[in-house]
C-alpha cells in the first residue's frame, strides 16, 4: 500500500508519455490498418468481402435491375482486413487505407442506422430472388405453351 502511494506521488514529477493528439498528429505505424476503401468501377460484385467480414460491416443492396450497391460501416468494422484478403481484386476494388475513422456522434446514429441498412439489404436480396424466380417460372410457362402450340396432338395434363 505504501509502495503504491510513493509510486503515485513520484509520477507527479515524471514526464508525461501521452500524445497531444488533436494538436499534434500521431505518426502511424508502417503496418497500420485503417479504413476500408472501395472502388465501384473496379468491383466485380462477387460479394466475397461481404461473406468474409466477421462483424458484417459490409453489405450489398440488390437493385431490381440486377446492379448492386455497396454499403460499409466504419463504426462496425474491426479493421481485420479479411474483406481485402477475400477480394479477388485487392488494391483495385477494395483496400485498407491509412485514413483514420472520425469519432462517432449521437447525430450520426451509428447504433441504429446500420441495423436498418442491413435489414434493407437483406430485404432487397430476397425481393430480387423472388422476382428472378417469378420471371424464370413465367419463362418456363411461355416455353411450355409454345411447345404445346407446335404439337397440338400431344395431350396436356388438363385433358
Amino acid at each position: 500500500m505504501l509502495k503504491a502511494l510513493i509510486n503515485a506521488f513520484l509520477n507527479l514529477f515524471r514526464p508525461v508519455h501521452t500524445h497531444n493528439y488533436p494538436k499534434e498528429p500521431i505518426t502511424l505505424p508502417k503496418d497500420y490498418r485503417g479504413l476500408i476503401e472501395y472502388s465501384a468501377e473496379d468491383c466485380i460484385f462477387c460479394n466475397k468481402c461481404e461473406k468474409a467480414c466477421p462483424p458484417q460491416a459490409i453489405v450489398f443492396n440488390q437493385n431490381m435491375d440486377g446492379t448492386q450497391s455497396y454499403n460499409y460501416s466504419p463504426y462496425v468494422c474491426i479493421y481485420c482486413g479479411e474483406c481485402v484478403r477475400a477480394c479477388p481484386k485487392p488494391d483495385e476494388a477494395l483496400w485498407q487505407s491509412e485514413k483514420k475513422q472520425e469519432c462517432a456522434t449521437v447525430e450520426k446514429k451509428v447504433n441504429s442506422s446500420w441495423e436498418t441498412v442491413k435489414a434493407e439489404a437483406k430485404a432487397s436480396k430476397e425481393a430480387y430472388a423472388q422476382e428472378k424466380a417469378r420471371k424464370k417460372a413465367q419463362k418456363a410457362q411461355a416455353a411450355k405453351e409454345k411447345s404445346a402450340d407446335k404439337n397440338p396432338d400431344t395431350p396436356t395434363a388438363t385433358e
